[in-house]
């Protein structure tokens, strides 16, 4: 059985987040059950952007403070680190607290810009993740609980895409982000060439609508936490009031027999989840009805089924960082404008979720749009 553990927080204030961690950690055997002294432990945030830590898109720093602490409390050397999509590592820590919390819990911040080779035993043969992270002797995993607008949801697995270093993450999207199913192979596949040691998520204020980085936050006071991210991961969703048919890592790891990828297969502890007031998260308006098809049928449809990334010409400045971080390099900018090439565009919505705008809107085609007008669910 896989345990998952949740547990009640009113908010960040650090004395009371630090005993709603502790009482977390207890049903898993507290924090000193999976840190030794002298253990080199890396803390994997979600640093996505230089954003606020109230906009919900980055794990808040008053969690990695905590975390930090008490690993370091249990004989652990701690670092911080991550991959930020867009803005320099630099930055992105300052912006979102992440560089006060290492300073103040007396920790290191180590970005990720050396890769290793590492041998894949699945679908995808070699994959390339940070020397830092793949070095570390403990991984603690600090999602945040937010909507995905490829993904349907990111939290534990998901956030482990951060080990895979800047431009290459780019790669990964054009290699495997045509298909729902085989990017969440990828995921999974990431996760086992280096199994965290811990998960924590951010729930206490979470991300639903246009995420993981346009969403609006939504407050539902919680931690989850377990050793498999997986398992963890599917509490989560369940919290977050998602099906599980929309949930591609949860089905794929059903369609690998990996551990903790059924209900059935998980011991709950701590807050029970009947008593958690039922939420079904604002899902992602990027969202398109092609998966499934016949491929030569959704090849075909594919303008007309799915959303697409536009340009709002009042809000874009032409930065240009969507264009760079395109990963089929669909997007141009030509005659001070902005144009987006639908038929190379993959649907991976980098773009969006870099912009430092906003400014990537949604556009859906016309048999999308006609099945969301019979639905009542609104697009653009």
């Amino acid at each position: 059985m896989e345990t998952v553990s949740i547990t009640t927080s009113d908010g960040y204030e650090l004395s009371n987040l630090r005993q709603a961690v502790i009482k977390l950690l207890e049903p898993l055997g507290g924090i000193s059950a999976f840190i030794s002294s002298g253990e080199r432990v890396l803390l994997k945030p979600n640093m996505l952007a230089a954003k606020e830590p109230d906009l919900a898109v980055t794990t808040h720093p008053a969690l990695v403070r905590v975390v930090a602490e008490l690993a370091r409390e249990a004989g652990g050397i701690v670092q911080i680190g991550d991959s930020p999509g867009i803005g320099g590592f630099a930055r992105v820590a300052e912006k979102c607290g992440i560089s006060d919390a290492a300073r103040e819990s007396g920790t290191a911040l180590v970005e990720f810009d050396e890769a290793v080779d590492l041998q894949g035993n699945g679908t995808f043969r070699s994959i390339r993740l940070a020397r830092a992270y793949y070095e570390a002797d403990k991984i603690i995993n600090l999602p945040k609980l937010k909507t995905h607008e490829m993904m349907t949801m990111t939290c534990a697995v998901k956030n482990l895409f951060g080990a895979v270093i800047g431009a290459e993450k780019a790669a990964w999207h054009l290699k495997a982000g045509s298909s729902r199913q085989l990017f969440a192979r990828l995921l999974l596949e990431i996760y086992q060439l280096k199994k965290p040691a811990l998960n924590i998520v951010d729930a206490i204020t979470a991300m639903e609508g246009n995420g993981p980085g346009s969403g609006d936050p939504i407050k539902l006071g919680l931690l989850i936490a377990g050793v498999n991210p997986v398992a963890v991961d599917l509490i989560a969703g369940r919290v977050a009031g998602i099906p599980a048919d929309l949930l591609p890592i949860e089905q794929e790891a059903v369609s690998m027999g990996l551990p903790g990828a059924l209900f059935e297969d998980i011991q709950l502890c701590g807050t029970p989840v009947e008593t958690i007031p039922e939420i079904r998260f604002r899902l992602p308006t990027g969202v398109d009805v092609q998966f499934g098809l016949p491929h030569f049928l959704a090849r075909t449809l594919k303008s007309h089924l799915t959303s697409y990334p536009a340009a709002d010409p009042d809000i874009c400045i032409l930065c240009g960082v969507c264009r760079d971080a395109c990963p089929p390099g669909a997007i141009t900018i030509k005659n001070s404008a902005l144009s987006v090439d639908n038929a190379r565009c993959i649907r991976c919505w980098c773009c969006r979720e870099l912009c430092p705008y906003d400014a990537m809107k949604i556009k859906s085609g016309m048999i999308l749009r006609v099945l969301m007008l019979l639905s009542g669910t609104k697009n653009g």
